[in-house]
Order: C-alpha cells, then sequence, then structure tokens
C-alpha cells in the first residue's frame, strides 16, 4: 500500500482522490462565507433593499449557483464508484 522510501511516502490512487475532493471542498467552503455573487444589477438592487435583505438575496444566488455542481458532482462520483467496480471484477474474475 505504501512504500517504504525513507520519508517519501506515496498515497494510493484512491486515497489520492479522496485527499483532493476533501481539500476542494474545504476550500470551497471556506471561500463560500465571503462570496458577493452578484451582478451589478443585483447589487444595485441589493443596496436599494438594506443590508438583511441584501444578505438573503447574495445566500439565494450561491444556493442556486451550488445545485449545479452538486448535481455534477454526483454524477461523478456514482460514474467513478461504477468504473472502480468494474475494474475490481475485472482483476478478481
Amino acid at each position: 500500500m505504501f512504500t517504504d522510501a525513507g520519508s517519501d511516502l506515496t498515497l494510493p490512487p484512491d486515497m489520492k482522490f479522496v485527499f483532493r475532493i476533501w481539500l476542494g471542498l474545504l476550500f470551497l467552503g471556506l471561500n463560500v462565507l465571503t462570496a458577493a455573487a452578484q451582478c451589478s444589477v443585483c447589487t444595485k438592487t441589493a443596496l436599494q433593499l438594506g443590508e438583511k435583505p441584501a444578505q438573503g438575496l447574495n445566500q439565494g444566488i450561491l444556493y442556486l449557483m451550488l445545485m449545479p455542481f452538486a448535481i455534477v458532482g454526483l454524477i461523478g462520483y456514482r460514474w467513478w464508484r461504477s468504473q472502480k467496480k468494474i475494474e475490481e471484477e475485472e482483476m478478481g474474475g
């Protein structure tokens, strides 16, 4: 699983994939907190509404922006899992 070459440890491909996914999710999670996801028209509208409604509008925009990414991520995960099962069946059978 791991190679013992002094202090040089290499991760198996599955662990690298999981590590990259978690790192990406962490990065996205930290950036969503301070993101301003408004176009110029929405920004002008939000400025007229006030502070609280502007925050609600911004959160709604971020929510709508997240859905396509979540759907594509789910499809990608299911594809990866099915490919992994196919590879395991080819190796084992």
